[in-house]
């Protein structure tokens, strides 16, 4: 297969003809085009399967519930391509990692479970019982319980996240590092600090409602697309969408509803954002905290004019705490810090401020561009400030919304995936299964790798994902790996973390997707998953699986804990034959979860509530806290009175979803057959003496004394702010230190690298071939 690379600027809007083409491409290069048309119309259905792919809510009223990204996660992984022993045979682990993550992924489906044979330096099959047996063994041999690690992926259902982390603590851990640590942990971490819950206070149905959204960090049109059909339907209302972006953007710009005839087949579409900041990355705290500042302004101006006040006092003094000292921080804050800080003018952030207080119901909503530098949970808490002062939580059309990524990451950490879990949960667990969990905090991903990297861990166990390609560091992630004595991973397809085998052994268990039947002792059975906004919905796969090794993930989790652990106090067997007993568990350990079972029967699925949203605060003093940060002297204080050249961000492309890459171009970009790109704003190409289109070294400027570079990459000329850049990951993984941290969360900070780039030697091929 051939890729031409070419920089070809996108003209049209995000969504329309060119989304529907795509889809198409993608179901036909499946093999199985009539197959994935009937699964794409039960995605995100009653009594069909939940889309694989991004953790958006559904509104349950569409004809078709899936965006072309949904598509190609559900084309993805409904493929008739296979992974069998005979590929295994034909290809070396060491000739396979010289492949792309574009190859590995595109062969197919894994089709039987696999272990890694030294001798011939392959993969070759092993029987189920033998696998579980190989496990159990390396297992029982460890010293202490902390010598496990259990990775999860965001996308595991709750019945499989469940048993999971039930089986680790029964078996002594709470190591259980997940996707989660190195996305989102700073939106948990500040909304707990804040409000008292780690989740976004509303519901999908209060975007019909909002006079104002204000976008943070995200892009919706490659990461969520189905959230462009609310923001559309908001602004087509009236609603004011103020977005801030270090990159120019087109879901956030201009949006073609792919099924509304005239908009797919003219150039008609609909303008999404009124107003669009681009702040320098890590700058979007500074940003809040001069709107803050233009609106304290304005009410004591009000106030000493005798007038109504802009803030919600009644609100603040009943519900809140701490509101002077965050007060008196702002008042601290200078605009030139601000400017300075955000990369925006004073005039600019006085705009938007004005649009928010003529906004009666505002909603906040934020993602990855916000939770991935040092400061990120203070960055949450500043935009949870400017709600408090407002009191925009506990009504309709207001509140906080952090856009999680992969769907169910959510439910993965309801279920008890955390390696630092609540005294409540522990106590309920224990008392219910009749034994001690463990109570000191686990391992999150960082200090996993970390842990791996001191011979301080002997056994990965990994419930999807790919561990290997994610993380930060690539080459250190890497050795983390490979000082395993065991790795096993659970996966549908090839990945890069298979190929970064442990000392001894190494298993690739195959599961089905999301997609595909689930049929046990007692018959089908269906999973569970929770979105972005608390709903939880039953998710039942219509295909046929590919091949009869394939099995569950909650299968495999009950038949690793069986042979590990006995049936005792568990029956791991006679949970994964039915369900349905999962589902008591869960209902009789979690709040929220009563009569679960009965409830997964309603259509649209059921609200777990959120207590923040009904002005409960579940902090120390059951207040909503203002948070009384200052802002960062440096993004990189680690650095010193070094100055950085330029702040690199990692982001996926279009044709991407985490670390899968579906293909080679990135549409909306105007990026095609190529991934070794690096946008930058075109005065800072002139300054380097460099043209559009050349190829450069980027260099890592750290303290540590390792070198972290990668070369060949093109520039491209983009809309970015000076100073600021942009590629995309994994490729740039080796660039973000493993040691590069946001404060109290231990996530990566992937948003904010400081490097240098230089004039690469590397010559690159104007034509890539993927053998």
């Amino acid at each position: 297969m051939k890729f031409k690379p070419a920089i070809k600027p996108y003209q049209s809007a995000a969504g329309g003809w060119g989304s529907l083409e795509a889809t198409t491409r993608f179901v036909l290069d499946s093999k199985q085009a009539l197959k994935n048309i009937r699964n794409l119309l039960r995605v995100n259905k009653s009594k069909g399967f939940d889309c694989p792919g991004c953790a958006w809510g559904d509104d349950n009223s569409s004809t078709f519930s899936f965006c072309e990204n949904g598509a190609k996660a559900v084309s993805w992984e409904a493929t008739r391509k296979a992974i069998d022993p005979a590929f295994f045979a034909a290809h070396s682990v060491s000739r396979l990692r010289q492949q792309s993550d574009y190859f590995l992924e595109y062969q197919g489906r894994l089709t039987h479970p696999m272990r890694y044979d030294r001798a011939s330096a392959r993969y070759v099959p092993i029987a189920w019982q033998d696998a579980f047996a190989l496990i159990a063994r390396h297992l029982h041999a460890l010293e202490h319980p902390n010598q496990l690690e259990l990775y999860t992926s965001g996308r595991a259902s709750n019945e499989a996240s469940y048993l999971y982390q039930l089986f680790g603590r029964l078996f002594g851990t709470n190591n259980f590092p997940d996707c989660s640590n190195m996305c989102h942990e700073a939106s948990g971490t500040g909304l707990k600090q804040s409000i008292g819950v780690g989740k976004g206070t509303i519901r999908l149905e209060d975007f019909e409602h909002a006079d104002a959204i204000f976008v943070f960090g995200q892009n919706p049109g490659t990461n969520h697309p189905r959230m462009l059909h609310s923001l559309r339907h908001a602004a087509d209302r009236g609603a004011h969408i103020v977005s801030f972006n270090t990159l120019r953007e087109r879901g956030l710009e201009r949006f073609a509803n792919p099924q509304n005839p005239l908009e797919l087949l003219t150039p008609l579409s609909g303008t999404i954002s009124e107003t669009y900041l681009q702040p320098h990355l890590g700058g979007d705290m500074a940003a809040v905290r001069g709107m803050v500042k233009a609106l304290l302004e304005t009410d004591r101006l009000r106030l000493a004019q005798q007038q109504p006040g802009l803030f919600d006092r009644a609100f603040i003094a009943s519900h809140t705490a701490n509101v002077e000292a965050y007060l008196a921080v702002v008042d601290a804050t200078t605009w030139a810090e601000i400017e300075q800080q955000s990369g925006l003018r004073e005039a600019q952030l006085r705009a938007v401020a004005d649009i928010y207080q003529r906004s009666p119901r505002v909603i906040c909503t934020w993602a990855m561009g916000v939770t991935q530098h040092k400061h990120s949970v203070a960055t949450v808490r500043e935009i949870a400030n400017l709600q408090l002062l407002f009191g925009q939580l506990g009504k309709p059309g207001a509140g906080l919304c952090p856009v999680r990524g992969h769907s169910n990451v959510q439910g993965n950490r309801t279920m008890g995936i955390d390696e630092k879990p609540s005294r409540a949960f522990l106590d309920s667990l224990g008392a219910h299964f009749g034994f001690t969990p463990p109570q000191h905090p686990g391992h999150n991903t960082v200090e996993a790798l970390e842990a791996m990297l001191r011979d301080e861990v002997r056994v990965l166990i990994a419930l999807g994902g790919n561990l290997a390609a994610a993380a930060p560091d690539s080459p250190r992630a890497e050795a983390a790996l490979q000082r395993c004595q065991l790795t096993v991973h659970i996966s549908t397809k090839l990945n890069r973390s298979h190929l970064i085998t442990g000392k001894q052994d190494a298993l690739i268990l195959p599961t089905l997707g999301r997609t595909e039947r689930d049929i046990q002792a007692s018959g089908p059975q269906f999973v569970t998953v929770e979105d972005s906004f608390s709903m939880v919905h039953a998710s039942e796969g219509v295909g046929y699986p590919l091949s009869e090794q394939q099995r569950s993930e909650t299968a495999i989790v009950a038949g690793i804990a069986n042979a590990t652990l006995g049936n005792q106090p568990v029956d791991w067997l006679a949970l994964a034959g039915d369900y349905s007993l999962i589902r008591d568990h869960i209902a009789a350990t979690l709040p929220g979860f009563n009569d679960f079972n009965l409830r997964c029967e309603q259509p649209g699925g059921f609200y777990l509530g959120n207590a923040a949203a009904e002005l409960r605060f579940n902090t120390p003093n059951q207040k909503a806290n203002f948070g009384v940060a200052e802002l960062p002297k440096t993004l990189f204080p680690q650095l010193g009175c070094q100055q950085a050249p330029f702040t690199l961000q990692t982001l996926r492309s279009h044709d991407q979803y985490n670390t899968t890459i579906y293909g080679l171009d990135d549409r909306y970009r105007g990026v095609y057959g190529q991934r070794e790109v690096l946008f930058i704003n075109p005065q800072d190409i002139a300054a380097l003496g460099l043209a559009d289109g050349d190829n450069v070294d980027i260099e890592t400027l750290w303290h540590d004394g390792i070198t972290r570079k990668v070369s060949g990459f093109r520039l491209v000329s983009y809309n970015i702010p000076r100073g600021n850049l942009a590629a995309y990951y994994p490729e740039t993984n080796p660039l973000v230190p493993l040691s590069s941290v946001g404060d109290e969360t231990f996530t990566p900070t992937s948003k904010s690298v400081p490097v240098a780039i230089t004039r690469s030697q590397r010559n690159t091929d104007t034509e890539r071939r993927i053998a």
